[in-house]
């Protein structure tokens, strides 16, 4: 078998699967549950009184005096989901989609926590889960990469390109950065223009300088993934430029999405490029918010939502509209989190600190169920109390819409045989009552 088979090898589903494509809207910084999606009337009742055996200290000025909500909820659809003010047009759309009230992790530090959330594990050096679903299905457009990023132009989140690594997998599986301005792709096109044909020639020849090189160090993956890059790389010349123009998108569709209005605009047209993404056969996309930790809120979260509410809310909700008016959300999984929750103590008098033992999450589209409300937290939000849902376990449920046995995508590495889920380390399942 050759190298190019062998990485290969591993790719296709193990059964018919539900969704071909994944988008994911990469919530960081720790949205709050009970002020977003989870509204616990006993903070109110019992506001500045104590919580019955404290809770985990993470960072100072952590008081254990509960904090109530300062935004008000209602009931939204025919599922009676409750949704904060906070988010006017999620709450339009919740009868498509299924929230997970009982999400837990293991760390509260930000990059720790999101590490857990793309690669089920703390520490980096493990492929996320954009890497694992490129490697194992590849791409349905070979002009364009299997698994694409969608960053904020004016910088990273925290953890910046260790959110799309691929890890110990080839690097052609490492997620592929779009720019939002100029060229889609940094480097895509020369410099200055060059002759007719010497682009094709240059790269013709040093494919085969490449190859006879591969020939003689059997092994050597990084060369093969660079071989390949080189060739998407002279395909995507057209293909980007040409999927990532919205100037052909209707005047209806920009406004759905408000790519032409402040502090909306920049993260709907990430939104609106994602759908055009797995239009036109991406695998995998990733969405990140502005710069940072934007939803961490440990002062002043009345006043400071706001800010990163409106910069996500209406995006997020145009996909969903816009996916399912065309026929494309059956096929194409939408996940919305971020990497753990909040306290329902105070921190700073008007703040909330980190918290692991619970948060929320949504799924949209893909076989998953609509109008679902999963699992709950405890009186006050502090704890997932049932069905709980270990990350291991949600990222397991994700494969299985694809067609994937989390237990059977396996990369040798280290002397053992990985898995998205770490399945031996972490028993993980599939949640089967998330699905249709």
């Amino acid at each position: 078998m050759v190298l190019a088979d062998l990485l290969h090898a591993q790719q296709g589903s193990h059964f018919a699967p539900k969704a071909r494509a994944v988008i994911q809207l990469v919530q960081n910084g720790g949205p709050s549950q009970m002020d977003l999606f989870d509204p616990k009337p006993e903070l109110l009742r019992l506001a500045g009184k104590p919580l019955p055996g404290g809770v985990e200290i993470h960072q100072p000025n952590n008081v254990n005096t509960l904090l109530p909500s300062p935004f008000a909820f209602k009931k939204h659809g025919q599922c009676g989901m409750d949704i904060s003010e906070m988010l006017p047009h999620t709450a339009r759309i919740v009868d498509d989609l299924t929230f997970i009230r009982s999400m837990h992790t293991e760390h509260n530090n930000h990059l720790e926590a999101l590490n857990m959330l793309l690669t089920c594990k703390i520490f980096p050096g493990r492929p996320v889960m954009g890497a694992w679903i490129s490697y194992a299905l590849g791409s349905e457009n070979q002009n364009l990469p299997s698994y694409v990023v969608l960053r904020d132009p004016t910088g990273y989140t925290i953890g910046g390109k260790q959110l799309w690594a691929s890890g110990y997998l080839p690097a052609t599986y490492a997620g592929v950065e779009f720019s939002m301005k100029g060229a889609p792709v940094h480097h895509l096109n020369p410099p200055s223009p060059q002759p007719d044909g010497s682009q094709r020639q240059t790269l013709d020849l040093l494919a085969k300088i490449n190859q006879a090189h591969a020939r003689q160090h059997p092994g050597e993956l990084e060369l093969e993934a660079r071989i390949r890059n080189f060739e998407l790389a002279a395909r995507m010349q057209l293909a980007a430029g040409e999927v990532l123009d919205v100037s052909q998108e209707t005047a209806a569709t920009k406004k759905l999405y408000g790519i032409d209005e402040p502090n909306v605009g920049a993260y709907g047209l990430r939104c609106l490029m994602a759908r055009r993404l797995v239009e036109k056969g991406v695998r995998f996309v990733q969405v990140t918010t502005s710069p940072g930790q934007p939803w961490d809120h440990h002062n002043s979260i009345k006043k400071d939502m706001h800010k990163i509410a409106t910069e996500v809310d209406q995006g997020s909700a145009a996909l969903i509209t816009d996916l399912k008016s065309r026929g494309l959300l059956d096929s194409t999984i939408v996940m919305w989190a971020g990497e753990f929750g909040r306290l329902p103590t105070t921190q700073n008098g008007d703040g909330r600190d980190h918290n692991r033992n619970a948060f929320t999450i949504w799924f949209a589209g893909g076989g998953f169920k609509k109008g679902l409300i999963y699992g709950e937290t405890d009186e006050f939000g502090y704890k997932a109390v049932v069905n709980r849902v270990p990350v291991p376990d949600m990222i397991a449920t994700v494969l299985r819409q694809l067609g994937l046995d989390h237990k059977q995508v396996q990369y040798a590495h280290g002397g053992r045989l990985e898995t998205p889920s770490d399945v031996t380390v972490t028993g993980a399942k599939p949640v089967l009552d998330l699905l249709a």
